[in-house]
């Protein structure tokens, strides 16, 4: 067996660094030099012995080798907060439980991942997470401080020593956030930025609210090591609105559910209604589903507009309308079913971090039409179609011209399915990974 294969079979697989290069030869027992090519002797006559001393020579010429060596050695352990995986039904929800599943298949076999969750919320939610997981839950509150604050103060502060306890090495904030005290306690830590949208448009939000989020993101910045943008518009926003340098932000876009790929676009109807538009997300003001609604006059008379999502106050502003059928939230599989049975998808939202429910709709086989504005084009790609947010005239001709029967309605599905490859599982998993490996 030659140098090479020696260093390649028994040093390469541990090298982190750059080291020097030299032989150590059979009988240089004193003072040996740092090495990469051992001697075949070595392994031969003194395997254990050549085993142990590359190694120290490695950690004299680079000391932050000791931690690479039981890194690659020792199963590792990463933390994950789990609160909207048990608790959002889509948005925030969809993306952590869709990646906690992809990372199952894709980790080490000997990686443990843990799930810290405040309370085991929905479990019709929970029972989507799949085998190769453990969940810890917060369950010991004091009697006559309100649940609800308590605990947002272990998400925010009592979970580190949770994670202490549990050795775990790397925190991953799947929503955004990241508790107070990580960085201190030795715990490595990820987070996940979805969008800015409250500091980008405070006028959306309550003016607490901002002051209290925009306080949560300047903390989360100063205890991560990285951050993870999920668009190139998040990106910007970061840096811009937080300013952070480019060089701690990795871009990996949000994946999808495979679920959505199940069903067949247009082969059900809803509760007899054989033609509808879809939207799928919280009916709020920024969403802007209003105007949807003012477009929809300007269809044909049989087509419906169904709309899946959490309801604020706003819905309240939307006038009555005999063709439109707000749902509320539901489960995944009456999701996947309403995604397979509607003709077209509509999401007029007037800014978003990334928009996942536009590429569920297109991996469904649904043509899309989307606003200007943010980054939907970046989630859609060239050949969804995007109108001007305050345009019910524009949105109303460019829904008509991708209903059933349309031209280019089919190329545009294939030509969009092809777009959103980009965005399966497996790949954005493995770039999650090469983040925590490369901490």
């Amino acid at each position: 067996m030659c140098h090479s294969a020696l260093f390649c079979f028994m040093v390469l697989p541990l090298l982190k660094g750059d080291f020097k290069v030299t032989i150590w030869k059979p009988n240089s027992f004193t003072n040996p030099p740092i090495f990469a090519f051992p001697s075949i002797l070595n392994f031969l006559v003194f395997p254990r012995f050549a085993f142990i001393s590359d190694r120290i020579a490695l950690i004299f010429q680079n000391p932050s080798f000791v931690t690479t060596f039981f890194r690659n050695f020792a199963p590792m352990i990463i933390g994950y907060d789990a609160k909207r995986i048990v608790r959002n039904g889509t948005g925030l929800g969809s993306y952590a439980r869709t990646l906690v599943n992809d990372l199952i298949v894709k980790k080490p076999a000997d990686t443990r991942l843990l799930l810290y969750a405040p309370d085991m919320g929905r479990d019709d939610l929970r029972s989507q997470i799949n085998e190769g997981v453990e969940w810890h839950y917060e369950e010991k509150f004091a009697p006559l401080i309100p649940k609800g604050i308590q605990k947002a103060y272990w998400r925010t502060h009592s979970i580190v020593k949770d994670l202490k306890r549990d050795k775990v090495e790397i925190f991953h904030g799947l929503s955004g956030e990241l508790p107070i005290g990580l960085r201190k306690a030795g715990i490595r830590g990820v987070v996940t930025i979805h969008d800015l949208i409250f500091m980008r448009h405070p006028e959306w939000y309550n003016p607490i609210d901002v002051k209290f989020y925009t306080w949560k993101f300047y903390k989360t910045v100063q205890e991560a090591d990285r951050i993870i943008a999920i668009s190139e518009c998040t990106k910007r926003d970061i840096m811009e609105l937080g300013g952070v340098e480019e060089e701690r932000i990795d871009l990996i876009y949000q994946s999808y559910s495979p679920k959505f790929k199940d069903g067949s676009a247009g082969t059900q109807g809803y509760e007899g209604v054989q033609r509808y538009v879809l939207y799928v997300g919280t009916v709020e003001e920024r969403k802007n589903l209003l105007l949807a609604v003012k477009a929809l006059d300007m269809l044909p008379e049989d087509i419906h507009l169904v709309a899946v999502g959490r309801l604020t106050d706003y819905a309240k502003r939307i006038p009555h309308h005999e063709r439109l059928h707000l749902l509320g939230q539901l489960p995944l599989e009456e999701l996947t079913a309403l995604y397979a049975g509607a003709e077209a998808f509509v999401y007029p939202s007037r800014y978003e971090g990334f928009g996942i429910p536009i590429i569920e709709a297109i991996s469904s086989g649904l043509p899309v039409v989307a606003c200007t504005g943010s980054c939907l084009e970046e989630a859609g790609g060239p050949d969804c179609l995007y109108v001007n947010p305050d345009d019910h005239v524009a949105l109303a001709d460019a829904l008509r011209s991708v209903l059933k029967g349309a031209d280019s309605r089919e190329e545009r599905i294939r030509k969009s399915r092809e777009y959103i490859r980009r965005f399966e599982g497996g790949d954005v998993a493995s770039q999650v990974l090469d983040v925590y490996q490369n901490l």
